[in-house]
C-alpha cells in the first residue's frame, strides 16, 4: 500500500485528467500487473475494495469511455469491478442511467474468479438496431442492448448479419469453454493497439470482443430476452 500522500495525489490527478470519467474515491492501492478488468458478482465478498470511479455525461463511444475507466482502475491496481447503483431516498436502487453511473473497483486474485462458460454474448451497436440470424432464426437487437445464446457443446452455430456482403461466423463451442463475446456493427471498427482492454479481435460487422470490454458493455447495456 502506498503512503497517504501518494493516494491523495492520485485522487486529485484523476479528478482533473478527464472530461467525464472521475476517480471519486481511493481507499487503498494494490501493486499488480494484471491486464484483465472483469465484472464480478458474488466474488466481491472475497475481493479487496480499492476505490470508486464515476462516469458523468453520455457518450456513444463506449470503447473510449472504457479505456478511460480501465486506465484509472490500473493506476490503483484494480482488476475487477461492480456497478454501484445510485439510491433513491428510500434506499432502493435507481434505474441505471448511462449518462451518470459509478463503478466500485477491486483487486481479486485470478484464481478466485468464477468460471463463466456456456454462453455467447451478442451486442448491438450504441445507436442502431441490428438484425441478425442465428441458425436461420431472425432477431433484432435494440441499440445498447445484448442477446445471450445458451450453447450446447459440440453443436455448430451459424451467426449472420443478414446483409449483402455481410459477415457470417460459425462457432462450435467445446465443453467448459469460456463465454465468447461479439458486437454486431454496420461500421468497420479500427483495432485498438494501445495495449489496454477492448481489443477488437476480428474486422467486419461481426467483431470479437476482449472479455474485459465485453463485461463492461454487459454492465451498461440492456439485456434482451435470452435465446436457446
Amino acid at each position: 500500500m502506498k503512503n497517504l500522500g501518494i493516494v491523495i495525489l492520485v485522487l486529485f490527478v484523476q479528478l482533473f485528467s478527464a472530461q467525464n470519467v472521475y476517480m471519486t474515491k481511493v481507499e487503498k492501492t494494490n501493486d499488480n500487473t494484471d491486464k484483465f478488468f472483469y465484472k464480478i458478482n458474488e466474488e466481491a465478498k472475497d475481493a479487496q475494495y480499492l476505490g470508486e470511479v464515476e462516469v458523468q455525461g453520455f457518450s456513444k463511444d463506449d470503447a473510449a469511455v472504457f479505456s478511460l475507466i480501465y486506465k484509472k482502475a490500473k493506476e490503483i491496481g484494480a482488476n475487477t469491478f461492480t456497478l454501484k447503483p445510485f439510491e433513491n431516498i428510500d434506499g432502493s436502487p435507481q434505474i441505471f442511467n448511462p449518462a451518470n453511473y459509478k463503478l466500485s473497483l477491486y483487486y481479486l486474485p485470478k484464481e478466485k474468479l468464477l468460471n463463466q462458460t456456456g454462453h455467447v454474448y451478442l451486442f448491438a451497436s450504441s445507436d442502431k438496431n441490428q438484425k441478425i440470424s442465428i441458425d436461420r432464426k431472425d432477431y433484432e437487437i435494440s441499440p445498447r442492448s445484448y442477446l445471450i445464446i445458451n450453447i450446447t457443446p459440440g453443436k455448430i452455430y451459424t451467426i449472420s448479419t443478414k446483409k449483402l456482403l455481410g459477415s457470417t461466423i460459425r462457432l462450435q463451442p467445446k465443453a467448459g469453454e469460456e463465454n465468447q463475446y461479439f458486437q454486431i456493427s454496420a461500421t468497420k471498427i479500427k483495432s485498438d493497439e494501445s495495449g489496454v482492454g477492448g481489443l477488437n479481435l476480428k474486422s467486419g460487422d461481426i467483431i470479437g470482443l476482449e472479455k474485459s470490454y465485453a463485461e463492461f458493455l454487459s454492465t451498461i447495456y440492456n439485456k434482451e430476452k435470452q435465446s436457446n
